[in-house]
């Protein structure tokens, strides 16, 4: 019999009756004789719920209370879920992350896992007992309660079955897989097999909301083993994998990804000489701001243009530290924006061993009048932005050139 991992998210959870079946879902694993820890998240909308609250008392909460108050989401999640479990006669325990102790460290709302300490859970899985976890939350050494960001429920899950060595982690979602793109914008996008973690790491960063970014990150350094799967129908998902098997489905391109929450900046009349990036980046880095896509124009004149992208919510931040603290300090010319682009890219282990993926990208852009702002590329990722407007078609044009509706 195997161990799994199994986290539920918001949607899975939504309601009572969708957290009723839930609990049947993991009481036929139960019943085949499979150790379970099941991770889930806060009811669909509650986290939502909690912070406007918060915004109602506080116009910017205070972070350990804002930690406190919106881990309690998932606090009524697992004890619903237990009693759910308990009903169709299987012994469920439910523990908040603090509880298990997911010591983090203490950067409240961000927070990053260092440690579990797993031997309650080893105790009661012994014991025969289905233990369920609260997703997103953890503690501090000084014991406050601390969250690790949107999306952290993922995150826990992979770090319970990376530091239990489950068989496999199986995140249950709203979607029956990791596709080729979102159905939403291209009805033709195709469900993978499987994919790579290579492949799906860039996914994740490149905007695919399937995973979080940092579950992925987390399952690469300890290799634990993936799979993305539907809570409403059955069926095998999306196998994360660490081989490029032969058998695997490779085509030159796996996905498109795009992210509409991007903005980009640009400091004018820049000073041009060793170490200026670090004079504009330093500070953004400073206020933990996250900078993606980076282009510096060759110089003239002892002066160069320096462009870069931020996440959209950082934008107006981001323009006042540029502002305030770096334009006066180097002397450049101007500062200006924009936050109505997006990134699109494509990703692909095969990139590696096939030529002219790039220009054929750019030739079936330029074909429908897209322009291209920015470029940044790796080895298995190109990735471009432009115009927000021209999102949705630069993603279907895409697919459709590089045959992504095509079943291998």
């Amino acid at each position: 019999m195997a161990f799994y991992v199994q986290k539920y998210g918001g949607t899975s959870v939504g309601s009572t009756e969708r957290i009723k079946n839930v609990a049947k879902k993991v009481a036929k694993f139960y019943a085949q004789g499979h150790q379970l820890v099941v991770v889930v998240s806060a009811m669909s909308g509650e986290t939502n719920r909690l912070i406007a609250l918060a915004h109602d008392i506080q116009e910017n909460p205070d972070a350990r209370e804002l930690d406190v108050m919106v881990s309690t989401g998932e606090q009524v999640s697992i004890a619903l879920l237990a009693m759910a479990l308990m009903t169709l006669n299987v012994k469920a325990k439910s523990y908040t992350g603090s509880q298990v102790r997911i010591l983090t460290d203490s950067t409240h709302t961000k927070a990053r896992i260092l440690s579990i300490d797993e031997a309650r859970i080893r105790a009661d899985l012994d014991a025969g007992f289905v233990v369920v976890v609260a997703g997103f939350q953890g503690v501090d050494e000084k014991g406050s309660i601390t969250t690790l960001g949107r999306g952290g429920s993922d995150t826990t899950g992979v770090a319970l079955a990376a530091a239990l060595k489950a068989d496999e982690c199986q995140i249950y979602t709203d979607v029956d897989g990791i596709y080729t793109t979102d159905p939403r914008v291209v009805a033709e996008a195709r469900r993978l097999n499987t994919i790579t973690f290579e492949e799906m790491l860039e996914m994740a960063s490149l905007g695919s909301k399937v995973l979080q970014l940092r579950s992925v990150e987390f399952a690469g350094k300890y290799k634990v083993k993936l799979r993305v799967l539907s809570s409403f129908e059955e069926g095998q998902g999306t196998l994360i994998t660490f081989e490029e098997d032969e058998n695997m489905e490779q085509a030159v391109i796996s996905g498109i990804a795009f992210n509409r929450d991007e903005a980009k900046i640009t400091v004018l009349g820049v000073p041009d000489h060793p170490g200026i990036a670090y004079q504009i980046l330093g500070p953004v880095a400073d206020a933990n701001i996250d900078v993606d896509m980076i282009i510096q124009n060759v110089g003239h004149d002892g002066l160069t243009d320096f462009s870069f992208t931020v996440h959209r919510n950082e934008f107006k931040n981001t323009i006042n530290i540029l502002k305030e603290k770096i334009q006066p300090h180097i002397g450049a010319r101007d500062v200006l924006g924009g936050d109505r682009i997006a990134k699109v890219s494509v990703v692909g282990v095969g990139m590696r061993s096939h030529a002219g993926i790039a220009s054929k990208m750019f030739r079936v852009l330029a074909e429908e009048g897209i322009n291209i702002q920015m470029i940044a590329t790796s080895e298995i990722k190109i990735s471009v932005v432009v115009d927000e407007k021209y999102m949705e078609l630069a993603v279907r044009v895409l697919h459709k050139a590089f045959d992504l509706e095509q079943a291998l």
